[in-house]
């Protein structure tokens, strides 16, 4: 149960000020794992341009992947106007990041993006499939990219914090979500709007203590 949002002022009064710059993720872009591995494999810009004439599969899976980042973050920053704010590309090692982190009144989202435009997707349990290929374990990631995401909150924030999974499918041409699949949300990139109005969960006072925490990279070190 998450405490009064009197003690989780006084945790975020406690617990953090600004962070440095330096460990300040609320300045991080969208993306910004993508384009640091673009940029390590191709660092000139000539570079980049050859291996997207040539169509190097890596290249062109990282900077799909990045597109479909960016569309998820303007449907984020439309929520701003509910009192939710979003942190993108949080560092958990050197391979491996949470995409987004949602933090408003109707909870805490931790959004992995996956960008299949024009494919079919179907997803059940513990896999997705696109273009009925073989199964992705999506939805597993999901979990446990949750599961971190709420061990650090409720240590750094001293109260109980429920980190909810979300599967966000860019633009695909259908998606066929298993009613079986109860404990992550796989939804469309439009359908983040319906985010917005959801309330009662988070005091404004919790969402700057948890906000607090989460925009801090310090926060992050040890987490996996």
């Amino acid at each position: 149960m998450i405490r009064s949002a009197a003690s989780a002022s006084g945790a975020a009064s406690t617990l953090r000020t600004p962070p440095p710059s330096d460990y300040d993720l609320a300045s991080r872009r969208p993306g910004q794992a993508l384009r640091d591995k673009i940029r390590a494999d191709y660092p000139s810009l000539i570079q980049r341009t050859l291996a997207w004439a040539l169509r190097r599969p890596e290249n062109a899976s990282w900077r799909t992947g990045l597109r479909g980042e960016l569309i998820v973050s303007r449907e984020l920053t439309r929520l701003r106007r509910h009192g939710w704010r979003a942190l993108h590309s949080i560092p958990l090692s050197p391979t491996w990041d949470i995409d987004h982190l949602l933090i408003g009144p109707g909870g805490v989202f931790s959004i992995n993006t996956k960008h299949h435009r024009d494919k079919t997707v179907w997803v059940g349990d513990h896999v997705a499939r696109i273009n009925h290929g073989e199964g992705r374990s999506y939805p597993r990631s999901s979990r446990r990219e949750a599961a971190i995401v709420k061990k650090v909150l409720d240590r750094e924030c001293r109260f109980a914090v429920e980190v909810n999974p979300v599967l966000v499918f860019v633009k695909p041409a259908k998606l066929t979500v298993q009613p079986s699949l109860q404990d992550v949300r796989a939804i469309e990139n439009r359908q983040l709007a319906t985010l917005g109005p959801l309330a009662g969960v988070l005091s404004p006072e919790q969402v700057d203590a948890v906000y607090a925490v989460a925009r801090d990279q310090r926060s992050w070190t040890g987490a996996v």
